[in-house]
């Protein structure tokens, strides 16, 4: 069972308080390191490398996720140790070593692969395939993304199909790809309702509604801004004021002021949606 401490520490990452869930966690690893077994230290180290992570504290996560390596290392568990080089690997590429980072994730994959641990992989794959597009390597990003939306549907992980279209659909509208950036990001769409996730379906739709845009299509890209705009009022996002200065612009050009020149309708509204 949990520490107290460690117990103290989800509560507070799950609410969203990073500075109490760090607290929370370094006691616990303290008690972990006078009280407990090596296996409830990585454990304890791991999650407060996470919490370091997502606070941006890329040298103090590295450090937990380091020594989280070296304990797995004595006990030689694969799968573990792969999970952490992937922890790694994202410490180093959110600081921007992007080799460092490419390194561990191939490391990564090395090891999981001949365990066949398809939902690892899913993510490492999809988390290399971020890092290539975000440097714009597109071709291998693209590659990749490919190759974890396939380990994705294998093992029915909704939240990775949701997320891996998305960015792969973003990888194909940066590579000028704008039919198979169209069908990903509605696939990105519907899984994202499917889980509930309405902040992630308007993420897909906000980037549709630029892709319209770019293809002179401004009916469809209206029709995705209003309902992008009802869920930045329900949840607050921060991408409202934009998003209703966009789909103010779309509807003055879809119905110009009497009497001016250059109206511009746009096409019918046939926005193609894909099956999973």
């Amino acid at each position: 069972m949990p520490s107290k401490a460690a117990h103290q520490g989800q509560i507070y990452l799950h609410r969203g308080n990073l500075p109490q869930a760090r607290f929370w966690f370094a006691q616990a690893v303290q008690e972990a390191r006078a009280t407990d077994t090596q296996e409830t230290l990585a454990s304890t180290l791991g999650n407060l490398g996470n919490v370091c992570a997502l606070s941006g504290e890329h040298a103090e996560a590295e450090g937990c996720y380091r020594e989280v390596l070296d304990i797995q290392r004595i006990h030689q568990d694969p799968n573990t140790i792969g999970e952490t080089l992937v922890n790694l690997g994202n410490v180093k590429s959110d600081a921007g070593e992007f080799e460092k980072a490419r390194a561990y994730y191939l490391e990564a994959i090395d090891l999981l692969e001949p365990l066949n641990n398809q939902r690892a992989l899913g993510i490492v794959y999809s988390n290399l395939a971020l890092q290539e597009a975000s440097t714009n390597q597109l071709e291998a990003g693209i590659h990749h993304f490919k190759q974890a939306l396939d380990l994705h549907r294998a093992v029915g992980d909704e939240q990775g199909l949701a997320n891996t279209y998305s960015q792969l659909g973003k990888t194909f509208f940066l590579a000028g790809e704008f039919r198979q950036a169209e069908k990903c990001l509605n696939n990105a769409s519907e899984h994202f309702i499917k889980l509930g996730s309405q902040p992630g379906e308007s993420a897909a739709l906000r980037l549709l509604a630029k892709l319209y845009q770019r293809t002179g299509d401004p009916i469809s890209a209206a029709r995705c801004l209003e309902r992008t705009i009802q869920i930045d009022l329900r949840y607050r996002l921060p991408e409202l004021k934009e998003d209703q200065e966009q789909l103010l612009i779309l509807k003055q050009q879809l119905n110009p002021p009497r009497g001016a020149k250059g109206h511009h309708s746009g096409k019918a509204d046939s926005t193609p949606k894909s099956s999973p």
